[in-house]
């Protein structure tokens, strides 16, 4: 048994209080401090017999030396700012998504994190749900097949951003999702993206990203802050077979789909076939496959001390957010450009 772990929140505004709830009940960490700008803010999420203590001061955070572990909950404008501090400090890091506010400022604390042999980790909350888990083992290890696409769908009636549009709010869930499932060498390699402000913002408030894959397959996000009805579905189309994930429908949150479309081969084919390629479909059975129920954000903590004990990279680590944020400001391109396909470089990631 290893002592549990000194951490921080820092923020105490909407996301903190759910890390701050997570840490707490986590036996690999110990929560000392929540800082806040609003110290009164801290207090009350704490309540009155916590024996955590609340700050506004951050340097009094950072010096503390039983203090292992900070989890940055703060606007992504300030991340570049809180987390460079804690690397610094020698302290591992969790950032909730996005990892910063630019590709730059990530590409910053992620050589920062790794130039120290410090942690990084992003929230990418979602890609620790138990339904997400599961599409990704179903994806690598080709149980559904070639992947041909992928279409997701995250829209409701939200809050309009002041600071961000409805892409850099709700599409890094969707775009995480998608580079935790993928394997590693279809990446996406363009993305276009059309946006819309029918209620005259100033910023786009529905969006759609269509993104190019390495293998020639197609991606699809569609965002929207606007629809009088909540949905949160993902479609992976797979060349055997398809899952799709509803996350509101707790009865059946998966299904996987033996039903689609094969294709012939004209090699496969006697000369006298060969004028015409054979479409055939596939009707088989759906199975809904069992899953736990497990708050996604436990998930996150429990990985982010088994990467910090094991010294090792977090399944979302400080380059998974560096690929979220290359799309992101790629799509941001496009939108400017009236749709136009930019091409994704990679770069440092």
């Amino acid at each position: 048994m290893t002592p549990p772990l000194g951490l921080a929140v820092i923020g105490a505004g909407y996301w903190g209080p759910n890390l701050i709830r997570n840490f707490q009940a986590s036996p690999e960490f110990r929560l000392r401090w929540v800082c806040d700008l609003d110290r009164a803010r801290a207090e009350r999420v704490l309540g009155g017999y916590s024996t955590v203590t609340a700050t506004d001061d951050y340097a009094a955070v950072l010096a503390d030396p039983e203090v292992a572990a900070v989890a940055v909950a703060t606007p992504a404008g300030t991340h570049l700012a809180v987390a460079m501090a804690a690397l610094e400090a020698g302290k591992h890091v969790l950032v909730e998504k996005p990892l910063a506010a630019t590709g730059a400022e990530g590409r910053a604390l992620v050589e920062e994190a790794e130039r120290r042999g410090l942690v990084l980790m992003c929230d990418h909350t979602y890609c620790y749900t138990p339904a997400v888990s599961r599409i990704r083992e179903l994806v690598r290890s080709g149980e559904i097949g070639d992947i041909q696409y992928v279409d997701s769908v995250r829209i409701n009636l939200g809050l309009v951003q002041k600071d961000v549009d409805v892409l850099w709010d709700l599409a890094p869930h969707d775009l995480s999702i998608l580079d935790f499932v993928l394997p590693e060498d279809d990446r996406p390699v363009a993305v276009a993206a059309q946006g819309a402000d029918p209620i005259g913002v100033g910023r786009s408030c529905v969006a759609y990203l269509t993104l190019q894959l390495a293998s020639g397959a197609i991606a699809h996000v569609h965002v929207n802050w606007l629809s009088p009805t909540k949905v949160r579905t993902t479609m992976v189309g797979g060349s055997k077979r398809t899952v799709i994930w509803d996350d509101l429908n707790p009865q059946q949150r998966l299904a996987l789909f033996d039903r689609g479309v094969d294709l012939a081969r004209p090699d496969e084919l006697d000369p006298g076939e060969r004028r015409e390629l054979l479409v055939s479909y596939r009707s088989g059975e759906m199975v809904a496959p069992a899953l736990g129920e497990k708050e996604a954000l436990r998930g996150v903590v429990e990985e982010f001390a088994a990467s910090i004990h094991e010294q090792r990279a977090p399944l979302t680590d400080g380059r998974a957010g560096l690929r979220v944020l290359e799309i992101l400001e790629a799509a941001t391109r496009s939108l400017a450009q009236g749709g136009a396909l930019v091409p994704l470089t990679g770069g440092p990631c």
